[in-house]
């Protein structure tokens, strides 16, 4: 079974991406602060990191970059799922397993997402 982080501010967007990820037989972690990434993918070892640029503690991109710096992590792919559409360029560039979904989002176009970067990872 397939693993997924995902780290978003909104418990209702958590609850509803686990819902959804679960149903397609994706096993699930769900994060509220950003902070506990980094523990969170020693102890659940993912093969994919669902992230919200917008974080109430902190900045999304820059936690994308922190686990991109990282040799154990640079390879996990990681999706943006933000209301935000301004995402720098430089993350979604140079084959950086980054790729992003605006909320709201349609569940097939995440569903087909998550499907696309577990594929090329």
């Amino acid at each position: 079974m397939r693993r997924i982080i995902v780290v978003d501010d909104n418990e209702d967007i958590l609850e509803i991406i686990k819902l959804i990820l679960e149903g397609y037989d994706y096993e699930v972690v769900t994060l509220a602060d950003g902070g506990l990434l980094f523990d969170s993918i020693r102890e659940f070892k993912p093969d994919l990191i669902l992230l919200d640029i917008m974080l109430s503690n902190m900045d999304g991109r820059e936690l994308c970059k922190a686990v991109r710096e990282n040799d154990e992590t640079k390879d996990i792919p990681i999706i943006f799922v933000s209301a935000s559409h301004s995402i720098s360029d430089r993350f979604m560039a140079r084959g950086s397993n980054v790729d992003f979904l605006a909320k709201p989002f349609d569940i097939t176009e995440l569903i087909d997402k998550v499907a696309m970067s577990l594929s090329a990872a």
